[in-house]
């Protein structure tokens, strides 16, 4: 069947499930015009949903160790090459200071898969945070026992991160030896379970990736009530089993945040640190593309450049929050402006018993 861009859009704004033809077709689109359109698109649904403003997140990622072997990240467990750290108690709570003596009231603790990261020590923390501090604190330290999580949550942490990186059971068994997409998606419904606001995502161009996949991603998103969702571009770890792979494409990535805005109107949806470490810095463009969330690092500096998900990622030789004043510089080249409230979710009623409906197998 022959579309317009202008058709196929139509086709997946509405309510309801967007058409996966649709979606692939505006995955696929190249030319300028077209791909214009859907980021005007994308952009008029952001401006529509969550306004002009754009906030920010300020990340401490506080340890590198991960017992997980993905086969795409620099800080799986087989790497021996890369120099580990955690940081201490102190360390943390200095980042969160400076974070919140920018005026950013949002903290994101963010570290590896890390088994030796204790339950209380951390609740411990989320407590004193949110005791010194008026922000929104955030965890993103992997898959964890529902009672960690209740823990961490009774302790103050408004929100929480756990990106699947796709959402078709194959594709992820073949990224990740020893996990399932089916206990990551546990973890997700127990967050949603214990009023969390829930952040996602995916990671664009991994190996064996299709289009299919993707369009299958973006609707499984529409399908959800994620408050956050990341999509950013593989880009590859030398010390890795995909390290020999090309990276993602750009273009694709910020058509896949484009449709994203378009299906879940008002999620939250950062312009990744990975698209702002591809060759040039591409955030702008993401921006522009439906997003409203940028991520400084607030990572003390002799930390920041061991934290290597990937190489050459932007500003970790910068002083601690730099990136956070050139942030203001990028909203208002574009015509937004910095948002300084918590940020917290745009989804009304924000309550808890949302269900997080297993995603579609894609076809052999």
């Amino acid at each position: 069947m022959t579309r317009t861009v202008r058709e196929a859009l139509e086709q997946v704004s509405g309510p309801g499930i967007p058409d996966l033809d649709a979606l692939e077709f505006l995955l696929v689109a190249a030319r300028p015009a077209d791909v214009q359109e859907i980021f005007e698109a994308a952009d008029r649904v952001r401006r529509q949903h969550v306004g002009d403003g754009v906030l920010l997140r300020g990340i401490v990622e506080f340890s590198s160790y991960c017992g997980n072997t993905c086969s795409y990240c620099g800080l799986h467990g087989g790497n021996a090459e890369l120099e580990r750290y955690r940081m201490s108690g102190s360390e943390i709570l200095d980042s969160v200071g400076r974070i919140a003596a920018q005026g950013i009231r949002t903290v994101v603790l963010q570290s590896g898969e890390d088994a030796r990261v204790d339950a209380a020590w951390l609740a411990d923390l989320v407590s004193r945070i949110t005791g010194a501090h008026d922000m929104a604190v955030t965890l993103s330290v992997g898959e964890r026992p529902r009672a960690d999580y209740g823990l961490w949550r009774e302790a103050g942490a408004d929100r929480y991160l756990l990106k699947i990186e796709s959402s078709d059971p194959d594709l992820y068994a073949s990224l990740h030896r020893e996990r399932t997409l089916e206990t990551r998606l546990r973890c997700v419904q127990d967050l949603f379970d214990l009023g969390y606001q829930v952040g996602s995502g995916v990671m664009v161009g991994l190996k064996g990736q299709t289009l299919g996949h993707l369009a299958r991603d973006i609707r499984w998103f529409a399908g959800q009530d994620f408050d956050m969702i990341g999509i950013g571009p593989f880009i590859p770890h030398p010390q890795t089993p995909l390290g020999g792979e090309p990276a993602g494409d750009v273009l694709l990535t910020l058509k896949a945040v484009a449709l994203t805005r378009i299906v879940t109107r008002n999620a939250h949806l950062p312009a990744t640190t990975a698209l702002g470490s591809m060759g040039r810095d591409y955030r702008p463009d993401g921006l522009k593309a439906g997003a409203n969330v940028l991520m400084p690092n607030f990572t003390p500096l002799r930390y920041k450049k061991l934290y290597e998900i990937y190489p050459g990622k932007r500003c970790i030789s910068e002083p601690v929050g730099a990136c956070a004043f050139c942030m203001a510089g990028m909203a208002a080249g574009i015509g937004r402006f910095i948002d300084f409230s918590r940020g917290d979710s745009m989804k009304r009623p924000h309550a808890r018993g949302r269900t997080a409906a297993a995603p579609e197998k894609t076809p052999a």
